[in-house]
C-alpha cells in the first residue's frame, strides 16, 4: 500500500483536545459531523483546506491526553491519509491503528508544510516528493499493517473471526 498526499504540519503535543476540541463532544454519537471540526484548535478551517488523502505531520507526544478513541477516528473520516510523528502517545498510537488511521513514526525535520509525500507502508518508506529525498521509518509488524489493509480492528475481527498471528 502506497499513499499519497500533502503535508499539513503542527507541532509538539497535539493533543486529543486539538484533534477533537471538547466545545464539540456532543457530537460524539455524531462523527461525521464532529469531524468536520478536526484539529480546528491547532489550526482553524483544517478541515476546509485540506484534501482527502492528506498527511498530518507533527512533531514529539501526538495525540497526548484522554483515551477516546474519537480524536483518530474523525481524522480518518476526515480524510486523513496518515499521521507521521517523531512519537506518539501510547493510547492514541494503539486507537489509530485499531480504527484503521496509519501512524508512522519518523523524523518529521525533513517535511514542511505543504510538501508532497508518499508513504510506502510495506517498506516503511517516506518519499518527500518535493524536496527529492527518501527516508525510512520502522516497519509495522504483519498484523498492524493487516489490521490496516482490513480498515480496523473491528473489521479485522468479522473476517477472521480471531487474530491471525
Amino acid at each position: 500500500m502506497v499513499l499519497q498526499g500533502k503535508a499539513w504540519k503542527f507541532g509538539d503535543d497535539i493533543s486529543t483536545d486539538h484533534i477533537a476540541p471538547g466545545r464539540y463532544l456532543h457530537l460524539r454519537s455524531n462523527l461525521p459531523e464532529l469531524a468536520k471540526h478536526v484539529l480546528e484548535d491547532a489550526l482553524p478551517d483544517f478541515v476546509k483546506k485540506m484534501k482527502r488523502g492528506d498527511f498530518v505531520v507533527a512533531g514529539k507526544n501526538f495525540g497526548l491526553g484522554s483515551s477516546r478513541e474519537h480524536a483518530p477516528t474523525i481524522m480518518k473520516i476526515a480524510g486523513i491519509n496518515a499521521v507521521l510523528a517523531k512519537s506518539f502517545a501510547r493510547i492514541f498510537y494503539r486507537n489509530a491503528i485499531n480504527v484503521g488511521l496509519l501512524a508512522v513514526i519518523c523524523d518529521t525535520d525533513k517535511i514542511e508544510q505543504g510538501d508532497e509525500l508518499e508513504v510506502d507502508v510495506e517498506k516503511g518508506e517516506i518519499r518527500n516528493k518535493s524536496k527529492g529525498i527518501q527516508f525510512f521509518s520502522p516497519s509495522l509488524p504483519p498484523i498492524m499493517r493487516n489490521i490496516l489493509n482490513d480498515g480496523g480492528l473491528v473489521a479485522y475481527v468479522n473476517k477472521y473471526g480471531d487474530f491471525r498471528l
